[in-house]
């Protein structure tokens, strides 16, 4: 239960001694470092409410969250990217959202969390076939779900043209991470990527 989660931030090993987190966990070998670093920066507190906020989601009781359960929180039915932050959350590309897998995209989000970590999670919203590189069509595809159906295709095109052709500084077709950062360093993007985790 809830009570098990509460250890997680500050004693992130022994989690293996409590059979009901490994279940809830998935495959916690897979986790970085990093990854565990993050996590392990919230608080007792933090885990627990945002677990109860998960179950809450998880309206099948099934351990993971669907695309249907997570569209159902109020605040994400009007985001046009919520299915790119879902594929992001989606570590191991299952199609579902399991709790680490929420915690690790949540702590990406976070009033802590660098400015860089932020970038590189905005970063894959808009690579979208995870090849590390925004491609014209990547850009395309993102861009579409914001735009919808107001603009043509050929508006939308020579929308995505020329912002790859100002941000792409070696003309290889592509954005890589940091003529990324350079293109959106004037526009707050790490701002707009944070979250206050006690509306969770």
């Amino acid at each position: 239960g809830a009570q098990a989660w509460s250890g997680v931030g500050s004693r992130f090993a022994p989690a293996s001694r409590h059979p009901e987190l490994v279940g809830a966990m998935g495959n916690a070998h897979a986790l970085t470092r990093e990854e565990v670093h993050s996590i392990a920066n919230f608080s007792q507190r933090d885990i627990t409410r945002l677990y109860n906020r998960f179950r809450t989601l998880d309206t099948d009781g099934n351990g993971q969250l669907d695309p249907n359960e997570i569209l159902g929180v109020a605040e994400l039915t009007e985001n046009p990217l919520v299915q790119r932050v879902i594929s992001v959350f989606d570590k191991d590309g299952n199609g579902t959202v399991s709790f680490i897998e929420f915690l690790l995209g949540l702590a990406k989000l976070t009033a802590g969390t660098s400015e860089e970590e932020k970038l590189r999670f905005a970063f894959s919203i808009y690579d979208v076939n995870k090849d590390g590189f925004i491609s014209n069509g990547d850009l395309f595809r993102v861009m579409k779900m914001m735009v919808g159906d107001n603009l043509s295709e050929n508006q939308l095109q020579q929308l995505v043209d020329r912002q790859m052709v100002t941000a792409d500084q070696d003309g290889d077709g592509m954005l890589s991470f940091e003529e990324f950062k350079d293109a959106v360093k004037n526009i707050g993007v790490a701002e707009q990527l944070s979250i206050d985790l006690r509306a969770y």
